[in-house]
């Protein structure tokens, strides 16, 4: 039988980004979590769940690009042969549209899933839901995603919740 076992990872106390449809949105930056804090969330998963972690999505209570160095310093350090060794392409690394982050993150070439959180067909809709729509538009985020996808080589997922009255609309489905 085989098992897949897939934990979010946090990489900070709460959120920058004050996303008002999510709970821990509000409450404001504390601190960035280090790479070592990241990894020991992925050891203690599976040792509390006496398995073996295989996928990791990373997403959670703040903004992985934020916390950039960090970040890299995690997919690095999890995926080491002579650590939890899990595979890059298992990894899935979600941000709310941090344009410097994606350009910055392509020239990784890390072998990961990149998802966008994009919740809106536009941006007047977006900029309600989601703060970084102000200091990066959609038109900017689909431009870092294209180059992004070009030089990896690598899928991109967009996530988009369904809020009822606010994007759920017959016509934000046509935009």
């Amino acid at each position: 039988m085989i098992r897949v076992i897939t934990v979010e990872k946090v990489f900070s106390f709460a959120d920058s980004y004050e996303l008002w449809f999510v709970p821990s949105g509000s409450n404001g930056l504390f601190r960035n979590l280090s790479a070592s804090e990241m990894l020991a969330q992925v050891e203690m998963a599976g040792k509390d769940n006496g398995v073996r972690i295989s996928n990791v999505v990373m997403m959670g209570m703040g903004e992985p690009l934020d916390n950039f160095e960090n970040s890299v310093k995690f997919l690095k350090l999890v995926s080491n042969d002579d650590g939890l060794n899990i595979g890059l392409r298992h990894i899935s690394l979600s941000t709310s549209g941090v344009v410097s982050g994606i350009e910055k993150l392509a020239e990784y070439n890390f072998p990961i899933t990149l998802s966008i959180s994009l919740h809106a067909p536009n941006d007047k809709i977006r900029e309600s839901m989601m703060r970084v729509n102000k200091k990066w538009n959609i038109e900017a985020l689909l431009k870092a995603c294209r180059d992004y996808q070009k030089v990896t080589t690598r899928r991109i997922s967009f996530e988009y919740a369904l809020i009822e009255g606010v994007n759920d609309s017959g016509e934000c489905a046509d935009q």
